[in-house]
């Protein structure tokens, strides 16, 4: 009698459960509302099934409760009970089944207005490519990908001349414009999902997948990756931002095409000599750093880096915290680069600087920071050399005592914290895998130690 109870108070507990969570689905935001509906049929079947299957258990448990003079009976079959079963059981799976599968029709059918962009997975980001004038993406192979060619685009091929190369986690789509989404993975099995348009599919290498959707509401949308891709796979996040076509269209305008992007101006290494003299107060003249000035070492650093993070100060994206005193100081400073040309060559000018090692006088144990730094290495390179396709800079012949503020002050969520710094976000959510200040000196005691290489190496590290 007692278990009985147990089980009708397990059949209530869960349907109020359900009803009364706040766990339920975000709102809608696309075309998919059909999704929503084959959800709930297959709630209602599995619920009701569930429901009666556990009240027949409370009853089967009572009624056939132990008894000292009473005997079971032995009935190995059943043929009107097992054609029954057959038969319900049968109805209830089409009647999930079926439904599934008409929209999984209209999710593979693209209507023949779509208009096309590519997605491209990696660990851990997004990137994005769509098709220029002539409306139609340029054939890829991941063999011509390198620190030029992120996209893998096939240079020959004229179509991809003219796409346009979105290097970012967010992409922005029209209003009410059917879109078809064509996906490809640079490494490994990557799902690429929507939740609040109800879309999600899988980035498998070597093949091209796809399926369309229509945003039907304004607004910024989260990217997840819903497939286990590696150690760092819940920081594979980005963002869809809906806005009307005239908004989308001057968003889109301000990204390099292909052939654009193999033809930008290299910066002006001598020019930048000039603008980097208001650097050298603090920096150094060969970029060493000084550390009574809380001056990080700039020598070694990529002119993309380097050009990013002056770009993030210039536009309050970083040193923008009360906090960050430091980076607030440099936000001041980037005023002496009056525009993009100036940044361009000043960042060429410090990527010119030649590397100095490092010299190691840290006493934290090196072989638990190199277990610790198996998770940096993914991106940064297992040498601390930096990586361009992933936007990870060369850690190798930084100084530690940089090193450690940069990790605190991205752990206190002082640096990272700007909506637009995404590779930022990328890294608070990182740090905080290094539990505490002993973690932080081991790791930083094996950057440390790293011999650097300069940029021809970087270069054929980057193509292994």
């Amino acid at each position: 009698m007692a278990i009985s109870i147990v089980i009708l108070i397990l059949i209530l507990a869960t349907v109020l459960f359900h009803f009364l969570s706040p766990w339920w689905f975000t709102p809608l935001a696309s075309n998919w509302s059909s999704i929503d509906g084959t959800i709930d049929i297959t709630l209602w079947v599995t619920g009701v099934v569930f429901v009666l299957v556990n009240l027949f258990l409370a009853y089967a448990v009572y009624r056939y409760r132990y008894k000292k003079d009473q005997t079971a009976d032995y009935e190995p079959e059943n043929k009107k009970l097992e054609t029954w079963l057959t038969i319900i059981t049968t109805i209830g799976v089409a009647a999930m089944l079926a439904p599934g599968l008409v929209v999984w029709s209209e999710f593979v059918h693209v209507p023949e207005d779509a208009k096309e962009f590519e997605v491209v997975g990696q660990q851990w980001s997004w990137n994005y490519r769509f098709p220029g004038e002539d409306g139609v993406l340029g054939k890829t192979d991941n063999t011509y990908t390198s620190s030029q060619n992120p996209f893998g685009i096939i240079p020959s091929d004229p179509n991809g001349q003219d796409d346009v190369l979105i290097n970012s986690n967010e992409v922005h789509l029209p209003i009410n414009q059917p879109v078809k989404v064509l996906q490809r993975s640079k490494d490994v099995l990557h799902n690429f999902a929507i939740p609040q348009f109800r879309v999600k599919m899988d980035l498998v290498p070597g093949i091209t997948s796809y399926f369309w959707f229509t945003p039907t509401k304004l607004g910024t949308f989260d990217v997840l990756c819903q497939e286990l891709c590696g150690i760092a796979h819940y920081l594979m996040r980005g963002k869809v931002v809906v806005q009307t076509e005239a908004d989308f269209n001057l968003w889109l305008s301000k990204f390099p095409t292909f052939a654009e992007s193999l033809q930008l101006p290299k910066g002006d290494v001598i020019a930048g000599k000039q603008f980097y003299q208001a650097c050298a107060a603090c920096h150094g003249t060969d970029g060493q750093g000084n550390k009574a000035m809380n001056a990080p070492k700039l020598a070694g650093l990529s002119s993309w880096y380097s050009k990013r993070q002056l770009e993030y100060f210039k536009h309050n994206i970083r040193g923008s915290s009360a906090e960050d005193t430091y980076g607030v100081q440099m936000a001041a400073m980037t005023a002496t680069l009056p525009d993009d040309k100036a940044i361009t060559d000043v960042s060429a000018y410090i990527q010119s600087l030649p590397i100095a090692q490092q010299i190691q006088h840290s006493t934290a144990d090196i072989n638990k920071g190199a277990i610790l730094y198996r998770n940096c290495g993914f991106c940064h390179g297992n040498k601390g050399q930096g990586n361009y396709a992933l936007n990870a800079p060369r850690l190798a012949g930084q100084h530690d005592w940089y090193l450690k503020r940069q990790l605190l002050n991205f752990k206190n969520d002082i640096r990272g914290k700007h909506t637009d710094d995404l590779y930022g976000k990328q890294m608070v959510l990182m740090s905080r895998l290094l539990q505490n200040d002993e973690a932080i000196d081991q790791v930083i005691a094996y950057i440390n130690q790293l011999q650097p290489i300069d940029s021809e190496q970087n270069n054929a590290v980057l193509q292994e």
